[in-house]
């Protein structure tokens, strides 16, 4: 618990009050704050350091930047509500509307960062694109296989440029997205909405060592993640640990293949998965197999598998087959 004393005296500086604004719209990195608010990296860092010792922020590392959100203490939850409840003077008020609009800014650089990368990389995506179903229709399926049902917390694990964030994100309670990659996560970030608040967590990891408690997300999703595994089996294991009881587990990739250049040329570790790999994952994880989906591409076909973790969910054996014509 954090010593309400404390708390105020953090409180108790203009910039810091800014900082906690900037915050309550999104999570920001320490360089972004001081593009907004005018002043030098280190001075911010300084003021982040006396609010971060008061609970009032959390920092985050993420390769050579530090990231921020708003603490998660109950001692300070209070504190933050009163930005709420509190008419800011007019002086006040134009500050906040500047600082947003800066923040704006800020936004626009991320989206700016994220379509030179995709731009960078089109060509290469676009061929492995080419060889199977489009992904308009895969997501599609995906939401029609989660259906009506709650997301609840949803996990993106291995978030890549966000696309999951941007399809899912809206009908879940709560979000986090894990890469390995703080470039990923920067694009990423491009993805969120204007009123992203904290809603959404970006963290760096690794798909075998989840940094989430056990039994933490109802819903979780591994879209075309699992064929760098090493050991997908572990994968499995690890995203089944925090998912809670009676939540779902959804994988989408592709059916064993044979196209041997996306091992060599995209780091591809496994040429896909048959059912039968993936069914016995799941019961291994403890996870049941509810539904498969599959769609046929040009040459790759694209899976869906669909797992529950409950002891009383029956295993459905029954294929469900989607004609892209």
């Amino acid at each position: 618990m954090h010593a309400a004393l404390d708390i105020f005296r953090a409180l108790g500086d203009p910039t810091r009050l800014r900082i906690i604004h900037l915050l309550r719209a999104m999570e920001l990195a320490v360089g972004e704050i001081a593009q907004v608010v005018g002043q030098s990296q280190p001075r911010v860092s300084r003021h982040v350091r006396i609010l971060a010792e008061a609970g009032l922020v959390e920092r985050r590392k993420e390769g050579n930047w530090v990231f921020l959100r708003l603490g998660k203490d109950r001692s300070v939850a209070p504190f933050v509500a009163l930005f709420d409840r509190l008419e800011p003077s007019d002086g006040e008020a134009s500050w906040q509307a500047a600082d947003l609009a800066r923040l704006a800014a800020v936004r626009a650089d991320r989206a700016r960062a994220a379509e030179s990368y995709f731009a960078e990389h089109a060509e290469e995506w676009d061929a492995i694109r080419s060889l199977h179903v489009a992904e308009a229709e895969v997501e599609a399926a995906m939401v029609a296989l989660l259906g009506r049902e709650p997301i609840g917390h949803l996990l993106d694990i291995g978030t890549g440029t966000g696309r999951m964030i941007a399809l899912l994100g809206d009908g879940a309670r709560q979000v986090t997205a894990l890469d390995r990659s703080p470039d990923m996560l920067r694009l990423a970030r491009a993805k969120l909405p204007q009123d992203a608040g904290d809603k959404y967590a970006l963290l760096l990891g690794d798909f075998l060592d989840l940094p989430l408690e056990p039994e933490s997300a109802d819903t979780v999703v591994l879209h075309q993640v699992l064929h760098y595994a090493q050991a997908p089996e572990l994968v499995i294991a690890e995203a089944a640990r925090v998912t809670a009881t009676n939540g779902r587990v959804l994988i989408a990739d592709f059916a064993a293949h044979e196209r041997e250049e996306l091992r060599l040329r995209d780091q591809h570790a496994r040429l896909g998965f048959s059912d039968e790999q993936m069914t016995g994952w799941f019961a291994q994880a403890g996870l049941a197999l509810e539904r498969v989906e599959t769609l046929p591409g040009q040459e790759l076909t694209v899976v869906l598998w669909l797992g529950r973790q409950s002891a009383d969910v029956l295993r459905h054996e029954e294929r469900i087959f989607h004609d892209p014509e």
